[in-house]
């Protein structure tokens, strides 16, 4: 498993270069921006760049779990199909093939003969990052490669990336929206449970070089199996009397609030753009809680962040769930599981988290944040 963790953190640094690449280089950032105006709608290789940087994230790190750990290659999961129609109408699958030149020459098919584009972003994944440093000697967890899954978010927060307002991040302090809420996110399931039992969390955009040198990123991660409980983030301490803080969407119903006002007072209610960077700020403490009364996320945006929660002693509930119990205990059963689909549902929807959530570092604090909202969801 120590393999596997340390393969992940260098796919994950790997996907947030070419997540950097495709803002840094030109030719690059002018498909992301035509994609944003609309400009030049029939030609689908600009609308769809951004899911084509989803897509090429998405087979690079199935290429390469895939090339170390054959067991698990039927097993890796993403947002993306990668069947993509060019501008002449041909159907073209996305892989990454051996060399740099040969995927070059695939991806200029699907961007229409545009080999500067395509030679950029084959260089990027073709190109070994830097070295991930991470404390893995000595970890060992009972668990074979036959028994997990993944599931990859490639680039979440995508609205965030594109618009690609740049913050300075203060520490301690959560920031609403930016770059920084782009996230490569890389969640190990079991397959028998579905219980996530490791994530790494890739953060491309947490600051810009002072001295000229680009966009550097943080890594987070984490492990929780059995008795093995590990993470590369320490669980923060909470003053007493701190009182509970919140972290919601600002599209979140005001039923919820209102209910979550009263009870962490307006300074701890706070808002923030995506789903895997409000669970990262529970992770980090910048929040205690994350709720979301919708089925608006899905397996690959939760499934890394997760594991690191369970790790640090908290994890992701289903809302819906907790809210119908009648136990004040929080059951393991309401915890999110990743490996089975919801059949009644169709395409994206089957892995939808439908009955909302709530992410937490410590079960008391859910516990306090379940019964207010008893009545109102």
């Amino acid at each position: 498993m120590a393999d596997l963790l340390r393969l992940l953190l260098r796919v994950a640094e790997k996907a947030a270069n070419v997540a950097r690449v495709c803002r840094q280089e030109a030719p690059l950032f002018q498909l992301l921006v035509q994609e944003k105006t609309g400009d030049d709608k029939n030609k689908k290789f600009v609308q769809d760049f951004k899911t084509l940087a989803d897509v090429v994230i998405q087979e690079m790190i199935r290429h390469d779990v895939g090339a170390q750990f054959p067991e698990m290659a039927a097993f890796i999961h993403g947002e993306e199909s990668n069947k993509f129609e060019n501008g002449l109408g041909e159907s073209v699958a996305v892989t990454v093939c051996g060399t740099e030149e040969d995927t070059a020459a695939l991806l200029a098919t699907v961007l229409d003969g545009d080999h500067t584009a395509a030679s950029l972003l084959a260089r990027a994944i073709h190109q070994d990052p830097a070295s991930i440093d991470a404390d893995t000697d000595g970890l060992t967890v009972p668990l074979g490669p036959s028994e997990l899954g993944i599931w990859i978010d490639p680039i979440d927060a995508t609205s965030q990336y594109i618009e690609g307002r740049e913050e300075v991040l203060e520490e301690g302090r959560l920031s609403p929206s930016g770059l920084h809420c782009a996230l490569v996110l890389i969640g190990v399931y079991l397959r028998s449970t579905g219980e996530p039992v490791m994530g790494v969390i890739n953060q491309p955009f947490n600051y810009k070089d002072p001295a000229g040198g680009g966009w550097r990123g943080k890594h987070f991660w984490g492990v929780s199996c059995g008795s093995v409980n590990v993470c590369s983030v320490s669980r923060p301490k909470g003053g007493p009397g701190a009182g509970l803080s919140a972290v919601l969407s600002s599209s979140e119903k005001p039923v919820v609030k209102e209910a979550l006002t009263s009870l962490c007072g307006p300074d701890k209610l706070m808002y923030a753009s995506g789903a895997g960077y409000k669970i990262l700020c529970v992770i980090q403490g910048l929040a205690d809680v994350y709720v979301l009364s919708e089925g608006s996320t899905f397996k690959w945006d939760s499934c890394a962040p997760h594991a690191l929660l369970r790790a640090l002693g908290g994890g992701v509930v289903d809302l819906t769930k907790c809210l119908q119990s009648s136990s004040q205990a929080q059951e393991p059963q309401m915890e999110l599981t990743y490996h089975q689909p919801n059949t009644d549902r169709k395409g994206a929807e089957r892995w939808a988290n439908r009955g909302g959530l709530v992410a937490y570092r410590d079960v008391s604090q859910l516990r306090s944040v379940i019964w207010p909202l008893k009545d109102k969801l």
